[in-house]
C-alpha cells in the first residue's frame, strides 16, 4: 500500500469506527493490517482491542502478508490477545522469516531452541463441500466424492481409494461380523471418534475414514505401512508390536493395499483439530 493510501485507509477506517458504524472487513491484506494495527495500539480514533487485531492479522497472515505473519509472532511473543506463547510465536516468525523478513529472521535466530506450534487458533478455514450422497454409487462417484474430501484432510485420495477397494469393495451396505459399516468400514467406536452420525451414509462415512487416516499419517509420520495396520488393527496394536502386527489379516491387508497404492511414505497433513481420544483395538 502506498504512503499516500494508507493514510487515507486509516481516515476513513477512524471515522466509522468513531461514529458506530459496522466495517466491513477489507479483502486486501495490507488494508487489514492497517486495521489491525490501528485496534492493537489504539490509534486513529480505534479503540484498543487485541482481539480484534489478531483476527485480522491472521485474515492477513493466511493471505500471505509477511508483515502480518510477524506481527502475529510479535503478539504471541507478548501475550496480546492470546496467552504467551513462544511455540506459536516461532510458527509465525518463520513464515515471516521464510518471505524474507529480517526482524523475523533475528527472532528466530534467537529462539533456534524451540520448534514451531501449529496454530490451531489461526488457520484458513475448511473448505465447504457440496455433495449429495447417493445409497447406490458407482465407483466413479464414489471416486468423484474421494477426491472432493479427501484434499480437505491431506490425504492422497488414491490411498483413499486403495482403502475402500480393501475395505469393502465399494459397497455402501457391507458390514462385518464386528459390526464395521459402509464404504470405509467404521466401527460405531471409530464413527463416535470422528463425529459420523451415520455409517451408513457413504459422504460421512468417507470423511470418516479419512479423518481417522489423517489422524494416523500424523500419528505414525505418513509411514503408510503403519498406518494401514493401524487402520486395520487398530494403533494400539501397532504399537505393541512396534511395527505390523503378526497378524495374518493385516499382514496381508497390508501388503494388498501397498500394491495398489505404489507408495511407502505420505506427506504429513496440517493438523485440522485437536486428536481424539485413542481408538481401542477391535
Amino acid at each position: 500500500m502506498s504512503r499516500m493510501k494508507r493514510p487515507l485507509v486509516i481516515c476513513l477506517l477512524s471515522i466509522l469506527v468513531r461514529n458506530g458504524w459496522a466495517i466491513e472487513i477489507p479483502d486486501s491484506p495490507e488494508s487489514m493490517r492497517v486495521l489491525a494495527a490501528s485496534y492493537e495500539h489504539g490509534r486513529d480514533g480505534v479503540k484498543q482491542d487485541y482481539l480484534q487485531a489478531f483476527e485480522l492479522y491472521c485474515r492477513a497472515a493466511l493471505k500471505g502478508d509477511t508483515e502480518s505473519a510477524y506481527n502475529m509472532g510479535f503478539m504471541y511473543f507478548n501475550g496480546r490477545g492470546k496467552p504467551r506463547d513462544l511455540g506459536l510465536a516461532v510458527r509465525w516468525f518463520k513464515q515471516a522469516a521464510d518471505a524474507g523478513d529480517a526482524h523475523a529472521k533475528n527472532m528466530l535466530a534467537r529462539y533456534s531452541d524451540l520448534t514451531p506450534a501449529e496454530d490451531a487458533a489461526c488457520k484458513p478455514a475448511e473448505p465447504e463441500l457440496k455433495l449429495v450422497a447417493d445409497p447406490n454409487p458407482t465407483k466413479g462417484v464414489v471416486a468423484e466424492w474421494v477426491n472432493q474430501i479427501a484434499p480437505v484432510y491431506g490425504i492422497d485420495p488414491d490411498l483413499v481409494m486403495a482403502v475402500i477397494r480393501a475395505e469393502s469393495g465399494f459397497n455402501t451396505s457391507a458390514v462385518s461380523n464386528k459390526n464395521a459399516q459402509g464404504l470405509m468400514q467404521l466401527i460405531p467406536e471409530t464413527a463416535a471418534r470422528f463425529g459420523v452420525a451415520d455409517s451408513w451414509d457413504p459422504i460421512q462415512n468417507i470423511k470418516g475414514g479419512t479423518a481417522y487416516l489423517h489422524w494416523l499419517m500424523r500419528h505414525f509420520d505418513g509411514k503408510v505401512d503403519l498406518v494401514l495396520a493401524a487402520y486395520n488393527a487398530g494403533e494400539g496394536a501397532v504399537e505393541r508390536y512396534h511395527g505390523i502386527p503378526p497378524y495374518r489379516e493385516t499382514q496381508n491387508y497390508v501388503k494388498q493395499i501397498l500394491a495398489w497404492y505404489g507408495k511407502s511414505l505420505h506427506p504429513v497433513p496440517a493438523n485440522l483439530a485437536s486428536p481424539p481420544a485413542t481408538r481401542q483395538k477391535t
